[in-house]
């Protein structure tokens, strides 16, 4: 119930106000053609309330209702009966007919599509018939110069508050698409890549090196007996240090070198070009800040890494080989004691003049 009404009220703020504009830019266009034909005083009464009051009340219905977009349907539909009513009123005058009705129709197909236009045309053929059964259903083709004048405001200034709300939608929209994809990319408990996201990632800076002829390296990183942390100390404590091992690896790294989660307690980050060296710096630095990582309340539990490395090479016939090579370092480090950083056994181990020692 909730969520529809929240829709409904954002649907009623986004009419009201081309519909304050429209209408209140519409009186004077209705006006000006009903002025030379000594209309009865009731009927001004009845176009003062259309063109100042009933914006207003209008948004009081459609904001207060248990629908607020049912609501503001209909208060839609009474606009176009209304237009269709003046329309007879002032007995057809084309140019200001044109204005009016097309105006309208335009708002309901802005705000409601083909249903609501269908829906809209057939109030304003009941709003003829009723302006027409009280006054008669007379045609008067002339057109005075105060009459042009009084159409020009709402041909310009409705049409601009209309595209207004329209080109806010479309950035509200876009913002929410932007969204959702980086939902849909983001690992909900770390907030680093996904399993696929990152995957995708790979595969572009794949690409990139073999373009680029750069040596990016591929990091994989294994939180050592995490499936004991979680029987031992319990699953949110297990989530504790994901979290704290994803709030490292976010702070060592910049956008352009995003880390993902791989798995359970598998990370993966690509480090761009750079000596090999400085790679397994870093994850010292990574490793050793697990290490030393307490949690509050279980100050005994120890947090180690097994890292494999594996350095762009032009022989990896796709992603999946540079991957592999990772894997198979991450292998090594798990089976030679843990709590280590591997390199491939593909990886020349001699580094170029910037090279930095561990």
């Amino acid at each position: 119930m909730e969520n529809p009404r929240g829709k409904g009220l954002s649907f009623a703020r986004r009419i009201y106000l081309p519909r304050t504009i429209g209408l209140g830019v519409g009186f004077f266009s209705v006006a000006a053609a009903l002025y030379p034909l000594n209309m009865p005083a009731w009927l001004w009464a009845l176009l003062v309330f259309n063109g100042f009051v009933w914006p207003h009340l209008a948004y009081q219905v459609s904001t207060r209702a248990t629908f607020p977009y049912r609501a503001e349907r209909r208060n839609l539909l009474y606009d176009s009966l209304c237009g269709g009513f003046w329309t007879a009123c002032f007995q057809f005058n084309p140019l200001t007919s044109v204005t009016i009705l097309s105006m309208m129709t335009m708002n309901n197909v802005a705000a409601g599509g083909r249903r609501l236009f269908l829906l809209g045309a057939v109030a304003q053929c009941v709003g003829v018939l009723l302006g027409g059964s009280i006054f008669g259903f007379k045609f008067s083709p002339t057109m005075t110069q105060i009459e042009a004048w009084a159409c020009l405001p709402m041909l310009t200034l409705y049409p601009l508050a209309l595209g207004m709300v329209c080109y806010q939608l479309a950035i509200k929209l876009a913002q929410h698409k932007r969204t959702l994809r980086d939902l849909s990319r983001t690992d909900s408990l770390t907030g680093l890549l996904n399993h696929g996201a990152w995957k995708d990632q790979l595969h572009a800076r794949f690409e990139l090196c073999r373009q680029n002829h750069t040596q990016d390296i591929l990091a994989l990183i294994d939180v050592d007996h995490f499936k004991s942390i979680n029987d031992n100390y319990g699953h949110i404590i297990g989530d504790a240090v994901l979290s704290q091992l994803s709030g490292e690896l976010k702070g060592m790294v910049s956008k352009s070198e995003r880390a993902g989660r791989y798995g359970g307690d598998e990370f993966c980050l690509i480090l761009p070009d750079q000596p090999l060296k400085k790679a397994e710096l870093q994850m010292e630095r990574l490793r050793q800040a697990l290490d030393q990582y307490r949690h509050p309340d279980v100050p005994e539990l120890r947090v180690s890494l097994s890292i494999g490395l594996a350095r762009f090479q032009p022989s990896y016939r796709d992603a999946l080989a540079w991957l592999d090579d990772a894997d198979k370092a991450l292998y090594t480090a798990k089976h030679t004691g843990r709590n280590t950083i591997s390199v491939a056994l593909s990886q020349p181990r001699t580094d170029d003049a910037n090279s930095i020692s561990l």
